[in-house]
């Protein structure tokens, strides 16, 4: 089982626990009883602390790779849906008591809660990230850190969901915060919409609890909508980002609003609707999985769950869920959830770095086992010690001023990590140095020993610390458009009114010969126009998305069908050069097949071909089937560990060569020998670094390339010709 977060919903998680045990307001006792001043404890509510339970067991467990609960992300649901409850129950019941809501004191009840323990996880995973994760990482997870201290990561996941540089990259150790930073920005803005109903209350000489009703559903109703939209259009993102989330809260909010209404339930519904939740959240756990789109309408099946196990203990306790989640090891896991939750996923993420990334069921389950000890030394030593200091809950100054500090000390663990690659970057860089790459091969270059893989190099361009920043100039430029949207970008390179008119389309594949066709089109006077998308084939079937949810790829669809007619009657170039990751496409049975691909390949071939037009086809490069710049920099005196076989590897060359195989005015030319010259893929060649993210190719190495695609597309009918003493760089 390799670790794995976020391509959609593969990796979901849950978030932090709340202030304080839960009660309802039928059943609160008020128990000084040797609690600290300023903080009133509450009789815990045993369903609660159950649901809390089961919310990071199946977090944990989904996450360490157990097979039977593909579902196990609901957890998250589950623990928004009970910190909705018990942190608006403190909000109403003081805007009850007082009349309003002290925002300093909530707050301060906040920081003395969470970030201890918040401060203490995240310095442990800088030191993590140090002796486990590929310093071709650290960059990411340094600022990873860094957003998980202020909060704001959740919006950082969400960004780099949908960058198709970002695939490939390993989960970072802290990406569990991103449920953390939802609830928190929600509690930014929901106790000041409590303040507001309480003034217009004042104002207006009416009761409150009916005004933040109307804001609760002025908040959760867009909510509920933007998550379905979001959830459909874009799931990936939707996943992270706090609008589609909010209304989970609100369920949770608007129970704490309800507390009096559902303590008249009748004993006998309640009994039923508290077990009925829980069935609900059980079949949410064992139906859903990775390729369920979340959160989205999925969602109300575990948090109406919860809030019906949550309803249900407002009117009664006996014969209800509580005779299970109530007993003595629920409540304990419960009151260990926070923690247990901090701390699993970066132990996890550690461990998998550790075993080459895979981690089986058997590890999984004994780093989640292990996880509980800091998790217990956590609770016990740091938060609890802290949440029930006397002197800390009677001066909320002081709370805040701790809890600044925890976040302050978060931040600085995670800038740690930015400059200890800023250091690294620097001292293996110096000067900056040309490599020839490529020229080192022969004319011929299979089996030329200049391209077998040395163990060590002098020095190597791009830095592989650098590797991932290595890009075309599509990417900067703004003209690779993502996995979501269907609009046509472009960028036009070369001589703007020559006659000779290329287009380069296709998905990221092509993109990666832009610096060569660049070189190209200057000094031969094209007109350059490069047409790009995430993941997408110039091609007339309909594909399957690359990311792994096994999703038809309908925004690749509507592209194609907007980038052909557009190719056609209005750019109208020359020459059309496509290349491609895909070798399969959906036939008319809804199977996935090679054949289905080759079938969509030649219509749009042959339409664009029609229209008076040569395709050239790149062929696709070897796919190494590992991150080859993570490996050249762990073992940059052993460059030999991150050869792979030429023979084994992956690649779609041989569907576009049937697809291509018979058709006039369709040629395919392919560079695979001056990429992988001998039967061992080297991982760098005259000095070069071949490969960034998976099987895509360094933009230094591909400049290197240009003079051997001058010189091969000519034979495809495209004239080219390419003086490398008129280019500066790495081209000779």
């Amino acid at each position: 089982m390799s670790v794995s977060e976020f391509p959609t919903p593969v990796t979901k998680q849950a978030t932090a626990t709340d202030d304080l045990p839960a009660s309802s307001d039928r059943r609160r006792v008020s128990a000084q009883n040797g609690a600290p001043s300023g903080e009133t404890r509450h009789r815990q509510r045993g369903d609660i602390e159950g649901l809390r339970a089961i919310a990071v067991a199946l977090v944990v467990l989904y996450h360490a790779g157990v097979p039977f609960l593909p579902g196990g992300y609901v957890g998250v649901d589950i623990f928004l849906v009970i910190s909705g409850f018990l942190i608006t129950s403190q909000l109403v019941s003081e805007l009850e008591r007082t009349g309003s809501v002290s925002l300093t004191r909530f707050y301060a009840r906040r920081a003395k809660r969470l970030l201890p323990a918040v401060a203490t996880v995240l310095i442990v995973s800088a030191a993590l990230t140090r002796f486990f994760i590929p310093k071709t990482q650290w960059e990411a997870v340094g600022g990873d850190i860094v957003g998980s201290a202020l909060y704001v990561v959740n919006w950082r996941f969400a960004a780099r969901s949908v960058d198709y540089l970002a695939e490939g990259t390993a989960p970072s150790p802290v990406q569990h915060f991103w449920s953390l930073a939802v609830e928190e920005q929600y509690y930014v803005v929901w106790p000041l919409l409590i303040i507001l109903a309480a003034l217009v209350a004042r104002m207006l000489r009416r009761r409150a609890k009916p005004l933040v009703w109307t804001l609760l559903l002025l908040v959760a109703v867009p909510s509920v909508v933007y998550s379905v939209i979001a959830t459909a259009h874009s799931p990936e993102s939707a996943f992270f980002v706090t609008p589609t989330r909010v209304w989970e809260l609100a369920i949770g909010a608007g129970l704490a609003l309800s507390v009096s209404q559902c303590a008249r339930l009748p004993r006998v519904w309640a009994i039923v609707l508290g077990w009925a939740g829980v069935v609900c959240i059980a079949a949410s756990a064992l139906v859903f999985s990775s390729e369920t789109a979340w959160p989205g309408y999925n969602a109300a099946l575990p948090t109406l769950g919860t809030a019906a196990v949550i309803a249900a203990g407002c009117s009664t306790l006996r014969r209800g869920p509580e005779l299970v989640l109530g007993t003595a090891p629920f409540r304990w896991v419960g009151g260990l959830s926070y923690s247990l939750y901090l701390w699993h996923w970066p132990l996890l993420v550690a461990a998998t770095a550790h075993w080459d990334g895979t981690l089986t069921v058997g590890h999984g389950l004994l780093v989640a086992l292990v996880s509980v000890i800091p998790a217990w030394l956590t609770h016990r030593l740091i938060e609890n010690p802290l949440r029930y200091s006397a002197a800390v809950s009677g001066s909320p100054r002081l709370a805040l001023s701790l809890g600044a500090n925890f976040t302050f000390v978060g931040v600085v663990a995670g800038m740690a990590i930015l400059l200890g690659v800023t250091s690294s970057t620097a001292a293996a860089g110096g000067p900056a140095r040309q490599a020839p790459g490529a020229a080192v091969l022969a004319a011929d270059p299979r089996d030329d020993p200049a391209g077998a893989p040395p163990d060590h190099v002098e020095y190597m361009v791009p830095d592989p610390l650098q590797a991932t920043k290595d890009l075309p100039d599509a990417y900067a430029d703004g003209c690779h458009q993502n996995a979501d949207d269907a609009k046509v970008l472009s960028c036009t390179y070369g001589d703007p009114n020559s006659k000779i008119r290329v287009a380069a389309a296709g998905d990221s594949k092509i993109a990666q010969w832009l610096p060569a066709l660049q070189l190209l089109a200057t000094q031969n006077n094209w007109r350059l126009t490069i047409f790009t998308k995430s993941g997408c084939t110039l091609t007339s079937a309909k594909t399957m998305k690359t990311d792994g949810t096994k999703q038809p790829y309908t925004s690749c669809a509507e592209w194609n069908s907007r980038l052909l007619p557009y190719l056609i009657n209005t750019e109208k170039p020359d020459y059309v050069i496509t290349s491609q990751v895909s070798s399969s496409a959906i036939d008319t049975d809804g199977r996935t097949t090679p054949g289905a691909m080759v079938a969509g390949l030649r219509k749009s071939w042959s339409a664009l071909t029609r229209a008076g037009m040569r395709v050239i086809v790149l062929a696709d490069n070897p796919d190494p089937g590992m991150e080859v710049y993570e490996c050249v920099a762990k073992n940059p005196d052993r460059l030999s560990a991150c050869a792979f076989d030429r023979d084994k590897a992956w690649s779609a060359a041989p569907i576009q060569k049937r697809a291509a195989a018979g058709m006039a005015h369709v040629s395919v030319v392919d560079l695979h020998d001056a990429i992988c010259p001998t039967a061992r893929c080297s991982p760098v060649i005259g000095n070069v670094l071949v490969y960034r993210q998976g099987s895509h190719l360094t933009a230094t190495y591909v400049k290197t390339l240009t003079p051997r695609l001058a010189k091969a597309l000519p034979k495809a009918g495209l004239r080219a010709k390419f003086d490398a003493a008129a280019v500066s760089g790495p081209t000779s």
